[in-house]
């Protein structure tokens, strides 16, 4: 486990731990099989090497092979994956429904591509998903794969211990408890949904903000590694039902959850053995800071 001060200098609540009488369980748990588009609620996931199966594996890259995210296109909140028992089932307003193989055979073209800092090579989708996706966004672009074999390690710097990761913003998995979004509404004054935060993991019975001093977590059969607070960007403000953009809630955020330059909400985790999690699974806290 690397044991990293990583809450210097940050304004929260007292980060205690479960609320009174209550257990800390999980509450819900996403994929978002496509980067940047809607995500699917699921009862459980098993983890491979790279995270959550079947998460985050393709990916939207413009023509030099870099991708293209909700942060410059909105309207991928709008586009709406959905699992078959075969395929994964694409749909958007206007468009003809498109299906992809869950695991694609990786007989197609092997294309370089380019995810923040990272590059690596990829597969490409083909002909049909790259004319879909650039109809759909009004400009050219393809649709990519990553296999189980390309495995994209983790930052050495938050997780000396090897892990890996697929097209994520740089970590397997993302936890949030519902007792951290229910205060950041009432300080907000908004309707907040978890799918805003794109979480993995969604966790209740803590008090707010509790997940800022764990280190350690066991759920069901997998032991998680808390790594590093997830900075927060401006897909935040993107309503994930309409796409339209607003203030909140990162500006409530910025007043009271500062790091630094960074606003900050919920916790980058790192899998450190395979298996399955269930929604209703206990949440342990084997260490804290």
């Amino acid at each position: 486990m690397s044991g990293l001060a990583h809450v210097d200098a940050l304004v929260i609540c007292p980060p205690i731990g479960r609320l009174p009488g209550a257990m800390i369980s999980v509450s819900a748990l996403y994929i978002y099989p496509i980067k940047s588009c809607r995500g699917i609620e699921v009862r459980s996931f098993r983890l491979d090497d790279l995270g959550p199966q079947l998460d985050r594996r393709y990916m939207i890259v413009d023509p030099n092979g870099r991708c293209i995210n909700q942060r410059q296109e909105a309207r991928l909140a709008l586009v709406v994956p959905s699992l078959q028992p075969t395929t994964l089932l694409v749909r958007a307003e206007g468009m003809q429904p498109l299906k992809l193989p869950l695991a694609p055979r990786g007989d197609g073209r092997v294309v370089e591509v380019e995810h923040f800092d990272h590059r690596s090579p990829a597969y490409d989708a083909g002909s049909d998903p790259a004319d879909w996706f650039s109809e759909y966004l009004g400009k050219p672009c393809r649709l990519v794969y990553m296999p189980n074999a390309q495995l994209r390690r983790v930052s050495e710097k938050y997780s000396p211990e090897p892990a890996f990761t697929s097209f994520t913003d740089g970590f397997p998995e993302l936890l949030i408890s519902t007792s951290s979004i229910a205060d950041l509404a009432t300080r907000a004054n908004v309707t907040l949904v978890p799918e805003r935060f794109r979480p993995s993991i969604l966790i209740s019975g803590s008090e707010a903000y509790a997940e800022d001093s764990w280190r350690q977590l066991r759920i069901g059969e997998v032991r998680f590694d808390v790594v590093k607070p997830c900075t927060r960007c401006i897909v935040t403000t993107i309503d994930p039902q309409t796409a339209e953009r607003g203030s909140e809630p990162l500006a409530t955020l910025a007043k009271y959850r500062r790091q630094g330059s960074k606003v900050i909400f919920g916790q980058n985790c790192v899998h450190r053995e395979l298996g399955t999690i269930r929604v209703g699974d206990a949440v342990e806290v084997i260490a804290t800071v």
